[in-house]
C-alpha cells in the first residue's frame, strides 16, 4: 500500500488489475478528455507505462481501492509530465464512471499530494487538464491548487487539445 485515506488506499497498479483498468480506459464517456476509449493493447501500454514509471521514479498512476468492498475503482498518483519548457510532477486520476461525483478523486488527489510533499519532499505539485474537463478543474481546486498558467496544447490522439496548469506549492500548504 503507497497511501491510505478514510475510504480508499492507494497500491501500485498490477496485471491483474487490465479488467478493472479496462472499465475505465475502455469506456467512450470516462475518456472523453483523451479523445475516446482506448484499445485492448492502449489499455495494455497504459499498465506497461505505469509498471515503467514505478520502476523508473518510484512512482505512477496507482490503484485506488474502495476499502468497503476491495474494489479497484479509479487510478491516482503521481507522474512527470511536461509543461512548455519544463517537467513537472503532476498529480492524475481517472475513475470509473460508476464512483464519479461521489468524493473518490478528490479524496485520492489529497493524498497524493500529501505523499509529493511529505514522501518525495516536491516544492510544487500540479495537475495538467484539458481546459474542457470542468470536473478534473474542480478536482483540482478542491485540492487547494489554482489555475496558474494555460496555452499549451497537446496532440494527442488526431487533435489539439488546449490544457490548464493546476498547481500549489509547498509555502501555499496551510
Amino acid at each position: 500500500m503507497i497511501c491510505e485515506t478514510e475510504r480508499l488506499y492507494l497500491r501500485e497498479l498490477e496485471y491483474s488489475d487490465i479488467e478493472a483498468l479496462s472499465r475505465i480506459l475502455r469506456d467512450e464517456e470516462t475518456m472523453y478528455a483523451y479523445n475516446g476509449a482506448f484499445s485492448e493493447q492502449e489499455t495494455v501500454n497504459w499498465l506497461e507505462r505505469q509498471l515503467a514509471r514505478y520502476k523508473k521514479h518510484g512512482f505512477g498512476l496507482w490503484a485506488v481501492i474502495l476499502k468497503e468492498s476491495g474494489e479497484m475503482i479509479g487510478q491516482c498518483g503521481l507522474t512527470v509530465q511536461p509543461w512548455k519548457d519544463r517537467e513537472l510532477l503532476e498529480i492524475g486520476y481517472l475513475f470509473n464512471k460508476k464512483y464519479w461525483h461521489k468524493g473518490y478523486a478528490a479524496e485520492a488527489a489529497k493524498a497524493c499530494k500529501k505523499y509529493a510533499f511529505e514522501i518525495l519532499n516536491a516544492d510544487e505539485v500540479c495537475s495538467i487538464i484539458r481546459d474542457m474537463n470542468i470536473p478534473s478543474r474542480k478536482v483540482a481546486e478542491r485540492n487547494g491548487m489554482k489555475r496558474a498558467d494555460s496555452g499549451y496544447v497537446k496532440h494527442y490522439r488526431g487533435a489539439d487539445m488546449p490544457h490548464y496548469l493546476y498547481l500549489i506549492k509547498r509555502e501555499d500548504l496551510s
